[in-house]
């Protein structure tokens, strides 16, 4: 039986909630087994001239060992570091050489020993520099109303250490206070305490405010967040704003209104505590977010393609607010563990959908799912490390590793288990979980540990989880056992596949005849379906075939970027030319991820140049990690 190296744990003299292990994160420098971040203190201008951050930071550090260590090591990527003090006085210190892809360790010395249980306070003078990959800097041009710059950071999985000397580690959590100026609104992953302090500007430059912030509830690193641009905001519930660009707000409040509430009190009958961060609220940032959601603190952080003005894809909103559990409050305590992060939220977010919909929903949900799993798992192969659900990610980028598979193998893992164990005994251990681990950090053995210990007393689940195969749950690469879902929401996209498949492998000499009734009343996502399942036959489609598709059932006009995506990846399997500029025309207004990578490498096959010069056209536009990604797909390890 394979189990974890064992790691002592150290009871924290000052939070009795939080508990520290030995480290189980290898992707960080810092020397976090001898000290632990209790309260960090983000003190920043935002400078839109120069596209950097500067100000500083103060962190709380608390002595674990009793060896009294001299020195703290902090992680750093591409800061330009000023100064640094220790208590006050200014302290000797280093930043070491870079270590890819990790940066480079920032070492302070101490002076003497701190003994266990003790604190110290670090104060750090810096500034980010342009190299820093957890800030996208937007010119008035790339904006909606093309009037002002827009800046906002996206700092999972490492690149907290981009924006300030951190221990940038999902195993660390601290409370936060922002004091952030800047000539435009500011958002943080904290609660607003009121700006003040305006500060003329010099040499014709504008005026600035000082917006302050306060997180009381412990967090990671990379849910650090802040985010500064022309913005407006409208109430779409009694505990829920929406944020946006003041042409999109309209748009956006319609879409989000009256949503919220309803999906918070359909999580909170499922898990325990309630809701810890007071409010709910939505940023809605520009195109060129680089995922669907982040789920920072307070503010989550959502991309525009959820605003389709047809309310469908507002189930995005569902899985960033299960995130306030699974991630946020029970953090997973490396990325070797995501999936206890994205397969509890996608779990709990299926929940939402059958307490909303009906359970058929998230059965639905769940065979949408499968789909993007299998298109991770064909991408990695079926034996590739990275499809395990523990993964090994000593020297590597988790931002490597990042896929479906956390998210949908991960459910499928939970899943696994309402079937073995039955859904009342599975709910009952629900919030056992997460009151249990709320505001800690935890792994794989953790989890299992927690959910055996729970049934302990009961005999019957307790034979079932002694004789469960825990090895091929979490080290078997590949798929999970696909169970049976309920198909009544998917017959009939099937079916339509079906005559769709007959049609064009025939060579249009079937008796089907496409109509647009064919769709009468689908929601969004069985198109989804429909076309994902023609995905399978994609190069039997002639480009008349392709063509005929788009026209008949609006996929060429719709605005819903779920749709249009499965649409134009058929087009360009099929080798359809009408699909390459509209292609190339929509990886130049949307930078979220699910979207761009598959596109560019369906576009690179299709036509090579076309997807090169599209990518070089649009570079500037995409998130850093966006483009980094999109680089090593379209270029290998070629250094561009």
């Amino acid at each position: 039986m394979h189990r974890a190296p064992a790691a002592m744990v150290t009871k924290p003299m000052t939070d009795p909630n939080v508990t520290i292990r030995t480290p189980r994160d290898p992707n960080t420098l810092s020397n976090y087994h001898n000290f632990v971040t209790r309260h960090t203190e983000a003190d920043f201008e935002i400078d839109f001239e120069q596209n950097v951050l500067r100000g500083g930071v103060k962190l709380v550090l608390e002595s674990l060992t009793e060896a009294e260590s001299k020195e703290v090591v902090l992680d750093s990527s591409f800061l330009d570091i000023i100064d640094a003090k220790v208590g006050g006085e200014k302290a000797e210190w280093k930043v070491g050489d870079r270590i890819e892809p990790y940066g480079s360790p920032l070492t302070i010395k101490l002076g003497s020993g701190i003994p266990a249980g003790k604190t110290i306070e670090i104060a750090i003078k810096l500034s980010t520099t342009e190299k820093c990959t957890a800030l996208q800097w937007m010119t008035p041009a790339q904006t909606s109303n093309k009037k002002h710059p827009y800046m906002f950071s996206q700092c999972q999985a490492i690149h907290a250490r981009s924006v300030f000397p951190c221990q940038d580690t999902p195993d660390v959590k601290s409370t936060f206070s922002f004091a952030l100026r800047s000539p435009l609104p500011v958002l943080a992953s904290g609660l607003p305490t009121g700006s003040k302090e305006y500060q003329p500007g010099k040499d014709g430059k504008p005026g600035t405010l000082l917006y302050t912030f306060e997180q009381s509830v412990p967090i990671t690193s990379y849910l650090f967040a802040v985010a500064s641009g022309d913005l407006a905001s409208a109430s779409i519930g009694p505990r829920s704003t929406v944020w946006t660009g003041p042409e999109e707000l309209l748009d956006c409040q319609r879409e989000l209104e009256g949503e919220i509430e309803p999906f918070m009190n359909a999580i909170e009958s499922v898990v325990s505590p309630t809701y810890q961060w007071t409010q709910y609220n939505c940023l809605i940032l520009p195109p060129s977010f680089p995922y669907g959601g982040m789920e920072n603190p307070v503010w989550t952080y959502a991309t525009p393609s959820i605003i389709s003005g047809d309310k469908q894809n507002v189930d995005v909103i569902a899985h960033e607010l299960s995130h306030s559990w699974s991630g946020n409050l029970v953090s997973a305590a490396s990325w070797e563990h995501f999936w206890l992060n994205e397969g509890w939220t996608t779990y709990l977010e299926r929940r939402i959908q059958a307490a909303i919909h009906g359970e058929p929903h998230r059965h639905f949900s769940a065979i949408i799912g499968w789909k993007a799993l299998e298109e991770s798992v064909k991408q990695y192969g079926e034996d590739h490390p990275y499809t395990k659900l523990v993964v090994d990610l000593k020297g590597a980028d988790p931002d490597d590793a990042f896929s479906s598979i956390p998210y949908e193998k991960g459910f499928h893992a939970l899943y696994a288990f309402e079937l073995l164990l039955g859904k009342d005994k599975w709910d009952s251990f629900i919030p056992h979980y997460f009151d249990t681990f709320k505001f800690k950090s935890v792994d794989s053995y953790d989890f299992k540990s927690c959910l055996v210990d729970f049934f302990a007393k009961d005999a019957e689940a307790n034979k079932k989880l002694a004789e469960f195969d825990w090895d091929a749950l979490f080290y078997a690469p590949g798929y999970p056992k696909k169970p049976e879902f309920d198909d009544t929401l998917v017959k009939t996209c099937y079916q339509l596949a079906d005559k769709w498949k007959a049609r064009v492998e025939s060579g249009s000499k079937s008796d089907f005849s496409p109509q647009k009734s064919d769709i009468e009343g689908w929601m969004a996502n069985q198109s989804v379906v429909f076309l994902e399942k023609a995905q399978s036959f994609a190069t039997s489609f002639s480009a008349e075939d392709v063509h005929l598709l788009g026209a008949t059932y609006g996929y060429t006009t719709t605005k819903n970027i779920e749709v249009v995506s499965r649409f134009l990846n058929i087009g360009l399997q099929a080798k359809a030319k009408e699909t390459y500029e509209p292609t190339a025309e929509l990886l130049g207004k949307i930078g979220r991820m699910k979207f761009v990578r598959p596109l560019y490498r369906l576009l690179e096959k299709a036509d090579r140049d076309l997807a090169v010069e599209t990518f070089e056209k649009n570079r500037n536009f995409y998130h850093p990690i966006c483009r980094q990604m999109v680089e090593k797909d379209l270029f290998g390890d070629e250094q561009k």
